[in-house]
């Protein structure tokens, strides 16, 4: 009797169904995809604060995650493996979003004094909505205000719910680096929303 046919495929755990998944069986690719569809978004919003980049992250993620099977081992948990490919993914748009654009101003190619202009992109994680409730808006402007590497453990961490030592292999840090970040990255939130409210800051 097939084990995964005749049981219920919500019963089993994230690496059952990665297990099963790797024999072939789609319908369990298709429960990870349920389950971590809005936890993936929510996550990478708080790194990227953009919605298109998002979902256009969380398909990417689960691209990668179906083509890239085999490579996963049942020693790490599937939720850290796959925020892991979440996380690199972001970094790497991050990166691209970076660079130099070269953009044509009125240019005429009769003219030879006319030129391209080249400008940064200073909108990369420029926010698409207005939170309703002001706290929230201030905590996100707060976070989007750390540092990267402040950042990415304080969503893991209080965002995330991960354990220092799930953060750790994702990050490639040392557990003792991890907990320092965490904290200071806790310290300059609390201290950013303080200022916020002391100057009277809406969003």
């Amino acid at each position: 009797m097939d084990a995964f046919k005749y049981a219920k495929v919500a019963n089993y755990t994230d690496e059952d169904l990665m297990e099963y998944f790797q024999e072939g069986r789609e319908p369990a690719f298709n429960e990870l995809v349920k389950r971590y569809t809005d936890r993936l978004h929510n996550f990478l919003y708080r790194y990227t604060h953009n919605h298109q980049d998002c979902e256009d992250l969380v398909q990417e993620t689960f691209l990668r995650v179906h083509k890239s099977k085999k490579s996963y081992q049942r020693i790490a948990k599937f939720s850290t493996w796959m925020y892991t490919i979440a996380l690199n993914l972001a970094k790497s748009m991050y990166k691209k979003k970076q660079r130099m654009h070269k953009v044509s101003i009125h240019k005429d190619e009769s003219d030879p004094n006319d030129f391209e202009m080249l400008i940064q992109d200073k909108n990369i994680l420029q926010d698409e909505e207005l939170h309703q409730k002001l706290s929230l808006a201030q905590l996100e402007k707060a976070l989007m205000n750390l540092a990267p590497e402040f950042r990415e453990v304080v969503v893991y961490r209080d965002l995330q719910e991960l354990s220092y030592d799930e953060i750790a292999k994702i990050t490639g840090v040392a557990m003792g680096t991890v907990k320092s970040r965490i904290n200071r990255g806790r310290a300059q939130i609390q201290s950013m929303i303080e200022s916020y409210v002391d100057m009277g800051t809406t969003f």
